[in-house]
């Protein structure tokens, strides 16, 4: 593999490998998670939320079996299905919209399995607490101050710990709001 990190290059430079050049992607996968050139999270989480259907999918024999007690589905759920959306969560800088998103397939996966629909103007307390599943919003806050935990206890001249809590001051950012980062949003899961 050869790559030609010069300051004279643009960003529009060439990778090889094996004399081949790579194509260049705006999103590529890795390690099981979507990232994406601009550096957000969006297409991480349409793809977390269609595992977690590829999940159900997979056992809806059970999850839509009327003889199974609806705690025992909502363990299966917490389980097997949950995990796949949240996997990775824990790193996400998360909008208000990326949590709207895990909520509403959440909600349609927990309404499905109880035999209730929208129109039947069920609240989704009382279907949560009929499965007995939190939140997946307060999961998602739980992965990220687990993980800020780890790093917390990690050697100061560890590289994840230097990529996640320094802050390079010299970079030159673009015009308007600064996007949200992991740290800002661990500071508000804290307060």
């Amino acid at each position: 593999m050869m790559c030609d990190f010069s300051a004279t290059r643009h960003e529009g430079g060439d990778v090889s490998l094996d004399w081949q050049v790579v194509v260049q992607k705006d999103t590529f996968r890795y390690l099981g998670s979507v990232l994406q050139k601009d550096g957000d999270i969006d297409e991480d989480v349409r793809h977390r939320i269609s595992a977690g259907w590829l999940k159900w999918r997979q056992a809806s024999g059970i999850l839509c079996d009327k003889r199974v007690p609806q705690k025992l589905k909502g363990k299966f759920y917490r389980t097997t299905i949950r995990p796949a959306m949240l996997y990775g969560a824990e790193c996400w800088p998360t909008k208000r919209r990326h949590v709207q998103q895990l909520r509403v397939a959440e909600m349609r996966m927990l309404r499905w399995f109880c035999g209730h629909t929208r129109r039947d103007r069920v609240r989704n307390e009382v279907i949560r607490d009929r499965v007995g599943v939190a939140p997946i919003e307060e999961k998602l806050t739980q992965h990220r101050l687990r993980w800020f935990g780890h790093v917390q206890r990690m050697p100061p001249e560890a590289p994840v710990r230097n990529g996640v809590l320094e802050r390079v001051d010299n970079v030159k950012r673009g015009s308007g709001r600064p996007k949200l980062t992991w740290d800002e949003l661990v500071k508000r899961d804290k307060d």
